[in-house]
């Protein structure tokens, strides 16, 4: 029998990477053959971003260029998965024509059961016969009717009461780091956000079940554990009664094999003492925190509902400042949210100046259909939006700047992505305040070093972002 083959594109988040090598893990069990070009693949699957209009826009354009290749006769089938399938749904059909099926966020444990339906109907008589009919057709049979295209090509689930599995991935990253998923869905409800209505309500996955993925995940080489989720704080309220994200990482700590974790989406509440001293003093935790502010104004935080204000902001920085003296802060801010003022952009970049953030992200603000900022009035003017953008980015990168500077003659510990492809005899690495595809990179002088080794380095010079280092000693 012909091994089927199936390419597969991945777009979005490390969340939605996590769910990428779930399926990526069921298509290999069920016997398909993954090719790095989608030129003459059985079957295309992308998985998809919804998040903001211009993530829609790369997803749309990867599925027009497949579905280019389909009607050459390139590619068999396209099916298309994950965040934008689930927030347009069957609409997805009208916008993009051809695609064989669409899959929502939590019908991915199906994928393969999708891909097997969506190659029978390539090989099969492309009318919409009774028999081609039931063969396509996903979900419960029609009665007294043929399906509609849309009953016909569309594979969703509800969001589940308890969080999927995450086992048996076939990774897509580096051997040596990981994405660890340990909870689905939000239930922040900020006004600007759409992922509550993709991912469902916030649902902790078992400490004993997100242990077992961290010592799978170790058992195949990784190091490097990034812990991911809407919002890791959050993490065992729903489940437990209370928040147990501070000794779900004192028990990952003492996973043989891993040597770093490194926790992302932390949101600036549900920050107990004890979280901050597990951050503080828990020896494999290195010290970065990706803690998504939005913004500082007080009115402004009320609207986007954050339930947090600058006073309890500014304190909790302080704290955990005072509590982990190299730690390197990642942030992201929303620029020209509706009603924002000169005035309370001016308040926010007086806090970024003062707050020296190792790490800034700042987006304009994203109208989503369906979130309750759409609604709100005095909408910023997009060039307006933009020019705010340029500033606070210009305003942070002389603050990242002088903090790369500040390295210069420190000895730091990196860990090794790659080789560098531009230099030979150096590599591609990261230090602590580093996290992968979102941050900097040191470019690290030596021998003998390879890919997931962690290397002492004395760091040689600063160039703008990145860092320039030399090896002395690898373990």
């Amino acid at each position: 029998m012909t091994s089927k083959s199936f390419a597969f594109v991945s777009l979005g988040c490390p969340k939605n990477l996590v769910d990428s090598e779930r399926m990526l893990g069921k298509l290999a069990q069920d016997g398909y053959s993954l090719t790095p070009d989608a030129d003459g693949a059985d079957v295309v699957v992308i998985n998809t971003c919804g998040f903001i209009e211009p993530a829609r826009q790369e997803s749309l354009g990867v599925i027009r260029e497949m579905l280019a290749l389909k009607e050459q006769g390139r590619v068999g089938a396209v099916v298309v998965a994950g965040c934008l399938a689930e927030r347009k749904k069957d609409d997805l059909l009208e916008e993009v024509p051809g695609v064989d099926h669409i899959v929502g966020v939590f019908g991915r444990e199906e994928i393969a059961h999708v891909l097997n339906r969506a190659i029978a109907r390539q090989s099969a008589v492309e009318s919409l016969s009774e028999s081609n009919v039931e063969l396509g057709r996903i979900g419960p049979k029609a009665e007294g009717r043929l399906p509609t295209v849309a009953e016909q090509r569309s594979l969703f689930r509800p969001a589940p009461v308890r969080a999927l599995e995450d086992t048996a991935r076939l990774r897509i990253t580096p051997r040596h780091y990981a994405y660890l998923k340990i909870s689905e869905g939000c239930d922040r409800l900020c006004t600007f956000c759409a992922i509550p209505g993709m991912r469902g309500k916030h649902v902790t996955k078992p400490i004993e079940e997100v242990l077992r993925e961290a010592r799978e995940l170790a058992e195949d080489g990784v190091r490097e554990l990034i812990v991911v989720a809407q919002d890791t704080t959050y993490y065992g309220l729903d489940l437990y009664g209370k928040v147990r994200l501070a000794e779900l990482l004192r028990k990952l700590n003492d996973v043989e094999g891993l040597e770093w974790i490194r926790i992302l989406y932390a949101y600036p509440i549900h920050f107990t003492d004890e979280l901050i001293q597990t951050l503080a003093e828990t020896p494999k935790i290195v010290p970065y925190l990706d803690m998504p502010l939005q913004h500082i104004n007080d009115r402004l935080l009320k609207r986007m509902q954050r339930r947090v204000n600058r006073a309890e902001t500014e304190d909790l920085l302080s704290r955990l400042r005072h509590a982990i003296p190299q730690l390197a802060l990642r942030t992201t801010f929303i620029v020209g949210f509706p009603g924002e003022t000169e005035a309370e952009f001016e308040e926010l970049c007086g806090f970024v100046r003062d707050s020296r953030f190792e790490r800034v992200g700042v987006f304009p603000y994203s109208l989503e259909p369906g979130t309750p900022a759409e609604r709100l009035p005095d909408r910023v003017p997009e060039e307006i939006q933009q020019a705010r953008r340029d500033r606070l980015m210009e305003l942070q990168q002389d603050i990242a700047f002088a903090w790369t500077r500040q390295q210069v003659g420190k000895e730091c510990e990196v860990i090794v992505d790659s080789p560098d492809p531009e230099v030979p005899g150096h590599f591609l690495a990261r230090s602590h305040a580093d996290a992968p595809d979102i941050d900097c990179v040191v470019r690290l002088k030596g021998k003998g070093i390879r890919g997931g080794d962690l290397v002492r380095a004395r760091v040689t010079g600063a160039d703008g972002y990145d860092l320039a280092a030399r090896a002395l000693r690898v373990r």
